[in-house]
C-alpha cells in the first residue's frame, strides 16, 4: 500500500493545468485530469462527489473555495471518532464549514483541492 501510495503523490504531480473537463453528471460540477486519474486509482469519485457538493453549496459566500482533507492521526482516533475530516476555507484562513468522516479508504494522509467557477481541481491544476 505505501508503494501505491507514493506512486500516486508522484502521478498528482505532473498535472498542471488540464487538457479535458469531465463532469459529474447530477451535480454538473466540472472536474480535472488529475481528479480523474485520481478518482480511478483510489477508487474515491465519493471525495469528489462529496466535495462538488458541499463547495457548490458554499460558492454563496465565497468563489474560491480552498478544500482540505486530513486523515485522523491514529493516536488521536479514540477520542475524536473520525477516520478523517474535510475543511472548506476562502483560501483566506476564514473555515467555511468542515464534514466529518466515520470511516474512509482514501489511500493519501491528505490532499488540498481548490473550487473555482463550478470546477474541481489539484492546486496545481489552478
Amino acid at each position: 500500500m505505501k508503494a501505491q501510495i507514493n506512486e500516486i503523490k508522484e502521478q498528482l504531480q505532473h498535472f498542471k493545468g488540464t487538457e479535458m473537463f469531465y463532469q459529474i453528471p447530477v451535480l454538473r460540477t466540472r472536474f480535472t485530469d488529475g481528479l480523474k486519474y485520481l478518482s480511478e486509482v483510489a477508487e474515491c469519485f465519493w471525495l469528489i462527489t462529496d466535495t462538488s457538493l458541499i463547495a457548490k453549496s458554499l460558492m454563496n459566500r465565497s468563489e474560491f473555495i480552498r478544500i482540505d482533507f486530513k486523515k485522523t492521526p491514529i493516536e488521536k482516533l479514540e477520542t475524536t471518532g473520525y477516520q478523517a475530516e474535510i475543511s472548506y476555507s476562502d483560501g483566506n484562513g476564514n473555515l467555511l464549514q468542515k464534514q466529518w468522516y466515520h470511516v474512509t479508504h482514501f489511500p493519501l494522509d491528505e490532499l488540498r483541492l481548490f473550487f473555482v467557477n463550478n470546477i474541481l481541481m489539484l492546486p496545481s491544476e489552478y
